[in-house]
């Protein structure tokens, strides 16, 4: 046996032994026998080759085997999951069959050489194929794919979500699957704001003029055709963190002409609210203070920072329906989430909803303020203009993780959709998605609001949870089943109390699944095995497990 043989048998038992003892850590934590069993079969190997025992080989080809169909049993033909199931074994057990054979004689020895080869294409083609695209979900097949319906002529998108429903549709099919990979861009253009933040903004198109907005909500007015700028706006907004603009907001008015007929709604991080011409990109005079609105107002102390917007503001017939940010677990008692509708032309207040104090319609009476520490509207409502409905989705009182010190009604509200009538922004009806909400499950995304056969009016709401909701958008009342389900309740904080169900949608197609330890990955078996462990080390019982 050659001295690079004795070699490779040594760190192979060294690898092999460290395989099975970790093995045997996450067979005694309830987990797989397999990283045991593959580790003793390459020790094993590895001293049988070191006494020039042939066995040694067949054992190598006996543990590949049984690997490769351990893998298949496990994840399927799913190319992520096989890549560190497979990688390590096959490059292992390859270079064992290339080093190993000089103890077998004859045909086996070729053979060997032919599998050690083998070996080495493998580990080349499925390290390779990890460089190129894999369908994360079945592939449609070709003949069940057709472009969908489109009339390809010009549409407006005046709202984040397109329009009001939050569908975010586009009626063109002249790009599709089939050419979608030709696109180039037609060009590109740099904003100029500097420092951090994120954009992550929707661009609204009205008419010939594309409008953009920065994370430092400088507003640029776009040729759609060209990049070429029209006009740009900079309200010098300023945020210690937490910099971004998601969309802005758009109202035409059919009464007026001139100046301001069309205009930008905007709001800032440092929480302002702004009308803007669509033409000229010119504060509207009539709008508030010169064209501009505290958003401050009636909330109390401040800190920077700790109270602004960043998503898009909905403009509902002719109200600016705005919610807000806050800053999670810093504090308790931060600023309200208080819902509040703006008249679009003037910018006073038409109507207020605090959920903590439903008393309050408008401003808070002289030296209060709007309820502090409420559940709020980080996202973007939908609108129904039929039913006259709002829908705002809600997320948690912070702390999110801690609920000992949480009012009634943060409970009552946390993590639900409340339906608010346009014109006095009363509550119509809600729907919680979580009850006593610990996970930071708040509601993330813009409703969709779609009608079913028979032309009932739904509601399409996601959830962090990765639960569809579908909800009759009159009622409320569950399109679709919805179960309350027991969930564990073991939690060990003092004073904290779980709820013993949560809502589930059990007819609806579900976007996470609950976790196992088969879906713990990594990119070679032995941070795979690592992350097994660390699984199997966890509590978990699902998307409610209870915090230590």
């Amino acid at each position: 046996m050659s001295k690079i043989a004795k070699l490779y048998a040594f760190i192979l038992t060294i690898i092999g032994l460290a395989l099975a003892a970790s093995g045997l850590w996450l067979i005694a934590l309830g987990g797989s026998l397999y990283y045991t069993i593959f580790g003793v079969a390459l020790a094993a190997s590895a001293i049988l080759a070191i006494k020039g025992r042939r066995e040694a080989n067949w054992i190598l080809a006996a543990a590949l085997a049984g690997t490769v169909i351990w893998s298949i049993v496990e994840a399927g033909f799913r190319f992520w999951d096989l890549f560190p199931r497979l990688l390590a074994p096959i490059a292992l057990v390859g270079l064992g069959f290339a080093l190993f054979p000089s103890i077998i004689t004859g045909a086996a020895r070729k053979g060997f050489r032919l599998s050690a080869a083998a070996c080495g294409v493998a580990f080349i083609v499925l390290f390779g194929l990890a460089f190129v695209p894999h369908p994360t979900v079945s592939a449609i097949a070709a003949a069940d794919y057709s472009p969908g319906a489109g009339n390809n002529a010009p549409q407006d998108w005046t709202s984040y979500g397109a329009t009001t429903a939050g569908l975010r549709y586009a009626t063109y099919n002249k790009i599709n699957r089939d050419n979608v990979t030709t696109l180039k861009p037609a060009w590109t253009i740099r904003t100029g704001d500097k420092g951090p933040g994120i954009d992550q903004n929707t661009p609204l198109q009205i008419g010939d003029t594309l409008y953009s907005c920065t994370r430092n909500n400088i507003i640029v007015a776009l040729d759609p055709d060209t990049g070429a700028t029209k006009w740009r706006f900079d309200p010098h907004a300023k945020a210690p963190f937490w910099q971004r603009c998601r969309s802005l907001g758009f109202y035409q008015s059919a009464s007026m002409t001139g100046e301001c007929q069309q205009r930008l709604i905007a709001t800032t991080i440092d929480a302002r609210l702004m009308a803007l011409d669509a033409r000229t990109g010119k504060l509207c005079p009539g709008f508030g203070n010169g064209g501009t609105v505290s958003l401050a107002e009636g909330m109390g102390p401040v800190k920077p920072g700790f109270y602004f917007q960043t998503s898009a503001p909905l403009v509902a017939r002719n109200i600016i329906v705005i919610g807000g940010w806050v800053v999670d677990n810093e504090q308790t008692g931060e600023p309200s989430g208080v819902i509040r509708g703006f008249d679009v032309m003037t910018g006073k207040l038409v109507w207020a909803w605090d959920l903590g104090n439903p008393a309050i319609t408008r401003e808070p009476p002289p030296g209060q303020t709007y309820t502090r520490g409420t559940p709020n509207m980080w996202t973007t409502a939908a609108y129904d203009d039929k039913l006259g409905l709002i829908y705002v989705p809600l997320g948690n009182a912070t702390p999110d993780y801690y609920g000992v010190q949480r009012k009634p009604w943060a409970d009552q509200y946390n993590s639900t959709l409340v339906a608010l009538d346009v014109t006095s922004g009363r509550e119509r009806w809600k729907f919680q998605t979580v009850h006593h909400d610990l996970w930071d499950y708040d509601l993330p995304a813009q409703p969709a609001l779609v009608n079913l056969r028979g032309n009932i009016p739904a509601l399409l709401l996601s959830t962090k949870r990765g639960q569809l909701f579908l909800l009759n958008r009159a009622t409320g009342q569950p399109l679709s089943r919805v179960v309350e389900k027991p969930v564990s309740s073991a939690g060990s904080v003092p004073g904290e109390r779980m709820s013993p169900t949560q809502p589930y949608s059990v007819d609806m197609p579900v976007i996470a699944e609950t976790l196992n330890e088969r879906r713990m990955w990594g990119m070679t078996m032995f941070d795979q095995l690592a992350c097994r462990i660390s699984f199997r080390q966890s509590r978990y019982s699902g998307d409610f497990t209870p915090r230590a």
